[in-house]
């Protein structure tokens, strides 16, 4: 089912960060800490700035939001926040 796709991805990062590999994210995860947030947060700002683009070229706008995303997840896991407290705070805003 699509809708369970995004926890699906975040228990790959996890598997990904608790078992390190040779995977972009574990290693990504794996570099010494203060390295590898920067790491993560340069990549967030990258595709950030890449669906501001796709956005006004009108061109590969779910792609780039795609990786946004999907680095944005990378960061909650690395710093150990639960998918659960995302979500809950999407359906407290909803409320």
């Amino acid at each position: 089912m699509k809708d369970k796709i995004i926890r699906d991805i975040y228990n790959v990062l996890e598997n990904r960060r608790d078992h390190p590999g040779e995977s972009y994210t574990s290693q990504l995860m794996q570099d010494s800490h203060k390295k590898a947030e920067d790491k993560i947060l340069e990549k967030i700002g990258e595709e950030a700035a890449e669906v501001i683009i796709a956005s006004k070229n009108n061109e590969n706008l779910v792609q780039e939001s795609a990786d946004l995303i999907f680095h944005t997840l990378l960061l909650l896991v690395y710093k150990g926040v639960e998918l659960n407290q995302l979500l809950d705070e999407f359906e407290r805003r909803r409320g």
